[in-house]
């Protein structure tokens, strides 16, 4: 096997991480593959490059010296890529375009309406990945531009230096999302008490949500069985009250389970809107607020918990 650039950058970004499973998640990758492909890599070189510990990897001085040489080549080729693109883009006959990108969220379709009427004649196209890493990798690249991410408390986003972010919410809650039969379910206002023996459904693929959530169960205290698998899924799981599963505030009511805040709102995101320097987002950023708004108030239960905190998101702009 021959170096590669992509080898360098999953390198770089073990380091910057500090853990293979972190890396994997920033790599949009498996964590079994990052780690086979380290040990390929460490056979081509000879020696060991991290030292895997309890707490995660660090690297070894040979690590240390590869990387030193590893990050210049790495950067210069993003840069080199980004500069290809915009020399690409700056030949093209020029015409309204708007490339936005988006992690899943119940907004999407109104703030695209909503574009499309302010924006006439602008060819609108959108990306939606798990990954808000990726997401910012392909506005830093030139391939976005704007992307609309959640960052989950207490693990923060690695945004490129140079993009912009604007906040749209601060402080979401993340409500819970239940069977009708589940106990719980009969209150206004659910404890994470009350989900301790339930299975929890998270979603691993999206960067920072388990961390998030056990994060937040370890502070309480609690150590509920743990299933792993997308949102589809556990819609299907908790409608069966097999699991409880974290969910948007702004998730639209159903007949067959039932969507609660948790007391304390200990699990929230920051929702933001990045971009790259030099572009005008006044316009999308209006037109994803005034989706967001929309999006809250016909969502009643995450209507009433803005209503009881007094947020400006409750009124009508």
């Amino acid at each position: 096997m021959e170096l590669e650039v992509r080898h360098l950058k999953a390198l770089c970004a073990i380091a910057d991480a500090g853990s293979l499973h972190q890396a994997a998640r920033r790599l949009g990758v498996s964590q079994p593959s990052l780690t086979t492909q380290l040990r390929r890599i460490e056979n081509v070189l000879g020696a060991e490059l991290f030292l895997r510990e309890r707490t995660g990897c660090r690297p070894t001085s040979l690590g240390r010296a590869v990387l030193s040489r590893a990050r210049p080549l790495v950067d210069g080729m993003s840069a080199l890529v980004a500069e290809a693109l915009a020399e690409a883009e700056a030949t093209r006959p020029r015409g309204s375009r708007l490339r936005i990108g988006s992690t899943a969220s119940r907004v999407i379709g109104g703030w695209l309406r909503r574009l499309r009427v302010a924006l006439p004649g602008t060819d609108i196209s959108l990306r939606v990945d798990v990954s808000a890493h990726a997401l910012l990798r392909s506005v830093e690249a030139g391939r976005l531009d704007v992307a609309f991410v959640h960052e989950v408390e207490g693990c923060p986003l690695a945004v490129p230096e140079g993009l912009e972010q604007r906040v749209l919410v601060d402080r979401e809650p993340q409500f819970i999302s239940l069977s009708r039969d589940h106990p719980a379910a009969r209150r206004r206002v659910v404890e994470l008490g009350d989900l301790a023996g339930d299975p929890w459904m998270v979603d691993p693929t999206v960067d920072g949500e388990w961390d998030g959530v056990r994060r937040v169960l370890g502070a309480a205290g609690l150590n509920p069985p743990v299933l792993h698998g997308d949102y589809l899924t556990a819609a299907s799981l908790v409608v069966l009250g097999e699991a409880v599963a974290p969910c948007q505030p702004t998730s639209g009511p159903r007949d067959d389970m039932v969507i609660r805040p948790l007391l304390g709102d200990p699990l929230a995101v920051r929702l933001l809107l990045v971009s790259r320097p030099g572009t005008d987002i006044e316009v999308v950023y209006a037109q994803l607020e005034d989706a967001y708004r929309d999006a809250a108030r016909r969502a009643s239960g995450y209507h009433e918990w803005l209503l009881r905190h007094r947020s400006p998101l409750a009124c009508a702009p």
